[in-house]
């Protein structure tokens, strides 16, 4: 969850999915790495920016997702709080269409339930919560 200085939230818009589908930046953990290294990593992957993380958000364990290839999955996703300390939105044009920061009335529909829950508890100020 990567937070300007206006409190709005930066999204991306996917570039695995048909009709401008937005989501937050995101990806898997590499063997040997730690939850936080990945968070890092795939921000700089996906967004071109280096951030901080300041704060644990969530573990979120309810959401199910159907990929373009046809798998599901159970996603079990760990959401950390974060700034920019440096470097430019950079989209890719593949993996990433877009780049944009969004306030809480501005939200497009998002990927799926659980980032539409991880939206509504970053608002409402929730953190540390998991399910």
């Amino acid at each position: 969850m990567i937070v300007n200085n206006d409190g709005k939230v930066l999204l991306q818009e996917r570039g695995d999915r048909e009709g401008g589908v937005w989501g937050f930046p995101g990806g898997a953990v590499e063997v040997g790495e730690t939850l936080a290294e990945a968070a890092v990593r795939e921000v700089r992957e996906e967004t071109g920016l280096e951030v901080n993380l300041n704060s644990l958000l969530g573990v979120y364990s309810k959401g199910f997702d159907r990929y373009p290839n046809g798998d599901s999955a159970q996603a079990v996703t760990v959401f950390f709080v974060a700034d920019v300390s440096s470097g430019e939105l950079l989209a890719d044009g593949v993996e990433t269409r877009a780049l944009a920061y969004f306030s809480e009335q501005s939200l497009p529909t998002l990927l799926n339930s659980q980032h539409e829950r991880v939206a509504r508890d970053f608002f409402a100020g929730v953190r540390g919560g998991w399910d």
